[in-house]
């Protein structure tokens, strides 16, 4: 008996779902997922062109609708970037457009932000403390590149940032890489070691400012901060940062836009 062609097979799972409870997959998510599978497995680098959707929609046996739909959605989740005229192209870090799309702070006076300005601090192997090794799916004692840098506006130090990194993926990862390092630090792990970062999720708290963090901002001790705490993720929703910052929002908020 002859092999069933593509589109069927993918129709058949969307409609008829496996196991006790398994959700209906529409037809373009499965598509989305094929496609995340191949930007995961490195098929198309970030910055690359993609199939066009009628080569896609050859290759998976669906419409070009279908594809299309697909395409959209990682379109819309900054994982894909559309060119008009151009195609549609891995979306990258050193993109003007994504570049600084999870830097969500902005001056309360428009026009008033100056420069952003990194500046390493500190950058060091260590045993992955039990609460970053969780966060990460990491065994307990596992190896982190922890980075602890300080980011100025206009001149003005305004966010601590301590980050955690898995030690076996960022290996060779060091002060003097990251001291070097022109492009945006999400540019950098992508291009020295493969990690693209896709989404995060945050969570927001008012905290009093901690003594280490004082001179650092420049700010009196219990000095009002914004503490972000972030888990960066890659494709296939693999943790792949935790980062926990401390803004200065005197002259700053935190914007987002909720859809």
């Amino acid at each position: 008996m002859a092999e069933p062609r593509p589109e069927t097979s993918l129709r058949t799972r969307a409609a008829r779902p496996t196991g006790e409870g398994a959700a209906f997959s529409p037809l373009y998510r499965q598509i989305k997922d094929l496609l995340v599978q191949s930007l995961e497995r490195g098929e198309w680098k970030p910055g690359e062109l993609i199939p066009s959707e009628i080569d896609l929609a050859a290759r998976f046996q669906v419409s070009q609708g279908t594809v299309r739909k697909a395409v959209d959605e990682l379109a819309a989740e900054h994982m894909l970037l559309r060119r008009q005229g151009k195609g549609t192209f891995v979306a990258t870090h050193h993109e003007a457009r994504v570049r600084y799309r999870f830097l969500r702070l902005a001056p309360d006076e428009e026009g008033e932000a100056g420069r952003a300005e990194s500046r390493i601090l500190e950058c060091r192997r260590m045993r992955a403390p039990a609460e970053i090794a969780r966060a990460l799916d990491l065994r307990a004692g596992e190896t982190v590149v922890m980075i602890r840098r300080l980011l100025s506006m206009g001149q003005t130090p305004t966010v601590l940032d301590d980050i955690w990194l898995p030690g076996s993926i960022f290996r060779g990862l060091t002060l003097e890489l990251l001291t070097a390092n022109k492009a945006p630090l999400y540019g950098l792990f992508e291009s020295e070691f493969g990690v693209s970062m896709v989404r995060a999720d945050e969570k927001l708290r008012a905290v009093a400012a901690p003594a280490e963090a004082c001179t650092l901002l420049n700010v009196a001790a219990g000095t009002p901060l914004l503490q972000v705490d972030r888990v960066s993720y890659t494709y296939g929703d693999r943790p792949m940062e935790i980062r926990r910052g401390l803004y200065l929002t005197d002259r700053y908020h935190y914007r987002n836009s909720l859809n």
